[in-house]
């Protein structure tokens, strides 16, 4: 790192850890640390463990020029107004004004964005979307969220909620999702769903080997078994795969990306979750929108959201925002 190099301090807040990062403009990590943030916190308790840890990536890069706050945060916000309205894990949370506390307190220019849209736009700037203008994006995890970048633009809607996608319905029919709703994507093909579905056929009496884990299965119980050669799992996973097909084909359709990119732990089950993806895609009889559309797997990993936090700072109007100025 050369002296005075120009810095984002970038924040993913998740609803049982904190991460903090050092971000340069070429999208690399330069330092981080890793905090607990736990749902029972008082949002200002959490507001000054993240500003302590900011202070000590400062104090670790102190020949470092800091040019702003980007937080990537769960659950819906307002990005115009920085305001987070509602955090899922987080039950005390309402209409916390995050982005200008944290900004009143560290005097730097701070932004907000949703945590699945700052990933689709570090892996737009850095990541597998690259050099393209046109580009969906998925973190198939817990739930499933997603991002859209249009004409080298972050998509956000008139809310700030565009790319949701997965609470498209794919099934009219299909099984009940947290949302309310039956037969979304998420509840076919996130962590969350394919737990929900796994148990639902041991009650039935399906013979699995997941049926010695007990309620506490999960999406990578799920996912070993299936390498193992269970049943059971191996349905599970094939029919998360197409699920999933269904819901990148409906996305092509709609935005025409030039790429498809799919991050989270969930997308990490390998051949046997991408393999039946890939083949719905490949169905499609309407070869002029499947025909150029790549999919590709997230090429920064975990560290997506934090790089889209940065570059939400060194770019805002990228993300849709308003530049801000330093305060101090």
């Amino acid at each position: 790192m050369s002296p005075s190099e120009s810095v984002a301090i970038s924040i993913d807040l998740g609803g049982t850890r904190y991460r903090v990062a050092a971000v340069s403009t070429d999208g690399r990590v330069l330092a981080r640390l890793t905090g607990r943030s736990a749902a029972e916190y008082e949002p200002s308790a959490v507001i000054d463990d993240l500003v302590a840890a900011v202070k000590r990536i400062q104090a670790e890069l102190s020949a470092s020029h800091f040019v702003g706050l980007g937080v990537a945060a769960p659950g819906p916000i307002d990005e115009e107004a920085r305001i987070v309205l509602v955090a899922p894990n987080f039950p005390r949370w309402k209409d916390v004004p995050l982005a200008a506390e944290l900004e009143r307190q560290l005097e730097l220019p701070a932004y907000l964005g949703n945590d699945a849209n700052l990933a689709a736009l570090g892996e737009f700037r850095h990541g597998a979307g690259r050099g393209v203008h046109h580009m969906v994006y998925l973190t198939v995890s817990t739930g499933i969220g997603g991002g859209v970048i249009v004409d080298g633009r972050l998509l956000l809607g008139s809310r700030g909620a565009a790319g949701e996608a997965g609470h498209m319905q794919i099934a009219a029919d299909g099984p009940r999702c947290n949302c309310g709703n039956h037969g979304c994507l998420e509840a076919f093909a996130a962590g969350s769903g394919l737990a929900r579905r796994a148990l639902a056929a041991i009650e039935e009496g399906a013979e699995t080997t997941l049926r010695a884990i007990g309620n506490t299965v999960t999406a990578v119980d799920i996912g070993e078994a299936a390498a193992k050669g269970d049943a059971l799992a191996l349905d599970l996973v094939e029919s998360a795969g197409r699920a999933l097909g269904v819901g990148v084909r409906n996305l092509i359709h709609i935005f025409d990306p030039s790429v498809v990119v799919i991050g989270g732990g969930v997308s990490q089950m390998g051949a046997l979750l991408w393999d039946p993806m890939r083949a719905i895609v490949a169905s499609d009889p309407y070869v002029a929108f499947r025909g150029s559309a790549r999919i590709e797997p997230a090429a920064l990993h975990d560290d997506s959201g934090l790089v889209g936090a940065a570059v939400m700072v060194f770019e805002p109007e990228v993300a849709g925002l308003q530049p801000r100025v330093r305060t101090a």
